[in-house]
């Protein structure tokens, strides 16, 4: 599947929760020929922010030798080391200091997209300088555990959407065939993170773009009894990808992201049963919860060219398989996504059965 970057980069912004109307050209995506490029400048241009408003700092204990004793006395390690013949105390102490996790992440993260053959030279110098701008920040190796690690306050949310920028840096970047540096695999032929990501980006630009709804992905208990009630326990967790409620209106929507969007081939095309399925188990339990709920069901897939608008009635409940063009300019889109959901729309009234 290609995607063009710049709709590329508007699924990250809506998927973390950091759509910012316009905020798109701040960063030159028009001038980014790729993802990787885009990245290195987002990442490049954001680093430049903090650096003019300061690094954050956080306070971290430290433990020197010092001839002029401050914070807690470490008895034992200066009898056991006897330091005191020398003049000298060891304290430990706690130092204010922009050597924190987060700003490590992200001085590493510059590093490492300095060394992607992908990215361009230029771009790649200016990773480098960047980096070395951040003086006082250790240089670490990445880990996946340790974005799970960083934690940020309110005083810190500037460096929420840079964070989740490295971590998809750090998950697409290959070390290359000859072991010097890296390459960037696409995230796109990834359909198991391209599916979380979609669906984040879905049920938040709908939450951002849909006035009069709630939009939550929602539990579901399970309409279920057993003998033995220990039984119920084993029951897998029911989640909704995205749930839409306008007062007596619900959608229930699944978002799915597959390279092929139908099963069965070109000559014989058929609507991936087990979505059905799945979708089918969830609008039965809001139905039987629900009963006064005008309820419908919508299957949802990205696609570059590939054009559906699927609908049927399954066991009296609207249901609408459709596409969303991600090939197509971004108010098409948008307007793509809105007319989806929008009960103003002659289109979808019909589809739901209100018209």
């Amino acid at each position: 599947m290609t995607i063009p970057v710049r709709n590329i980069y508007y699924l990250l912004l809506y998927a973390w929760g950091h759509f910012k109307s316009g905020g798109v050209r701040d960063v030159g995506v028009d001038e980014s020929p790729d993802l990787p490029n885009l990245l290195g400048k987002v990442l490049n241009d954001g680093t430049h922010r903090l650096l003019r408003r300061g690094l954050d700092r956080g306070y971290i204990e430290v433990t020197e030798e010092t001839r002029s004793p401050r914070g807690k006395l470490r008895l034992d390690v200066m009898t056991k080391q006897q330091t005191m013949l020398r003049g000298f105390a060891v304290c430990d102490m706690d130092e204010l200091t922009p050597d924190v996790l987060h700003n490590q992440v992200l001085k590493a993260s510059l590093l490492s997209l300095a060394a992607c053959a992908d990215v361009e030279q230029a771009l790649r110098h200016e990773l480098l300088i960047s980096a070395r701008r951040m003086a006082g920040v250790s240089p670490i190796r990445l880990s996946a555990d340790l974005f799970h690690r960083v934690q940020l306050s309110r005083n810190t949310s500037q460096y929420g959407f840079l964070m989740r920028v490295c971590e998809l840096v750090f998950h697409a970047l290959l070390p290359d065939e000859q072991g010097g540096g890296s390459k960037f695999q696409s995230i796109l032929e990834d359909e198991t993170r391209m599916s979380a990501l979609f669906e984040d980006f879905l049920r938040n630009f709908y939450r951002s773009e849909l006035s009069g709804y709630s939009v939550a992905s929602e539990i579901m208990p399970w309409l279920a009894e057993a003998d033995n009630e220990a039984d119920l326990a084993y029951l897998p967790i029911m989640k909704t990808d995205i749930t839409l409620r306008s007062g007596p209106r619900t959608i229930v929507a699944d978002a799915k992201y597959y390279k092929e969007v139908l099963a069965g081939g070109r000559y014989d095309p058929k609507v991936r049963s087990a979505h059905l399925y799945q979708l089918s188990t969830y609008l039965a339990h809001v139905c039987e919860k629900e009963p006064g709920q005008s309820l419908s069901g919508l299957l949802i897939y990205p696609t570059t060219g590939q054009s559906l608008r699927l609908q049927y009635r399954l066991l009296g409940t609207p249901v609408t398989v459709a596409t969303v063009d991600l090939n197509a300019e971004w108010p098409d889109i948008h307007a793509e996504l809105v007319e989806l959901i929008d009960p103003s729309d002659e289109h979808v009234l019909e589809a739901v059965g209100l018209g």
